[in-house]
């Protein structure tokens, strides 16, 4: 066997295992969430996502070991159009991003919407906004108000949560150190709300952050496609 085929077979078999490691943490993480009302809200489950993603990458790669080590053309072939599928599927997607970009936005703007009226619901979720706003330096979608969408930090005068009119600490300046710092940011002006959390919206943030790294996102996009094209070659 020659050398690239031999460490082609290994790259396919730690691909298999790591395929049946997504899936174990997918099937893991919906009986966890089992009984969460929440993940019912969103269109797709994460959890749901892992298993797919993990289950399609088994038989894929499982295809192209056994094809391989068993000289099966049949399964070989089945390796090969599962891999320019993919391809395709990854080229069509970046296209439509592309070409759809509203409408991209407008999706992910009602994600982040009911992640934010989830907010206190699901710990998991939780994090998840709390680390977006920490790494693009943002708070809530469009700005820092959006955080009245939570039943918590919802600033009507009606609202007996002790948390009223605040935003989470995530949203506040590293040099601030209180904890309670986002409390009634909600009824300050923007330029009140700058000196102690940012106030500009994560929507704004994303679109500079893709519009600054279109050359890195561009070549992650190549560098995924190169190795699928390689493996077909081979």
């Amino acid at each position: 066997i020659c050398l690239r085929c031999y460490l082609i077979q290994v790259f396919l078999f730690f691909s298999q295992v790591f395929s049946l490691l997504i899936v174990a943490i997918g099937v893991y993480a919906k009986v966890q969430k089992a009984t969460d009302t929440v993940r019912d809200t969103f269109l797709i489950d994460p959890a749901v996502i892992l298993i797919v993603v993990g289950v399609v990458m088994f038989f894929i790669t499982f295809c192209g070991c056994i094809g391989a080590l068993r000289e099966n053309i049949r399964l070989l072939k089945t390796f090969s159009f599962s891999l320019t599928l993919v391809f395709l599927t990854q080229l069509a997607i970046a296209v439509l991003g592309f070409f759809y970009s509203d409408q991209s936005r407008d999706a992910l703007g009602k994600f982040v919407k009911k992640a934010i009226v989830h907010y206190r619901d699901d710990l998991d979720l939780q994090n998840l906004m709390d680390y977006i706003q920490k790494e693009f330096k943002c708070c809530g979608w469009n700005n820092y108000t959006d955080w009245s969408w939570n039943l918590y930090f919802n600033c009507t005068d009606e609202n007996p949560s002790s948390e009223r009119c605040a935003v989470p600490y995530s949203c506040c300046t590293p040099t601030v150190i209180n904890t309670m710092c986002g409390f009634g940011i909600q009824t300050q002006n923007f330029l009140e709300a700058n000196k102690s959390i940012y106030p500009v919206g994560c929507a704004d943030k994303a679109v500079m952050w893709i519009e600054s790294h279109l050359l890195l996102v561009g070549a992650l996009a190549l560098g995924l496609a190169l190795p699928q094209v390689n493996v077909q070659l081979g």
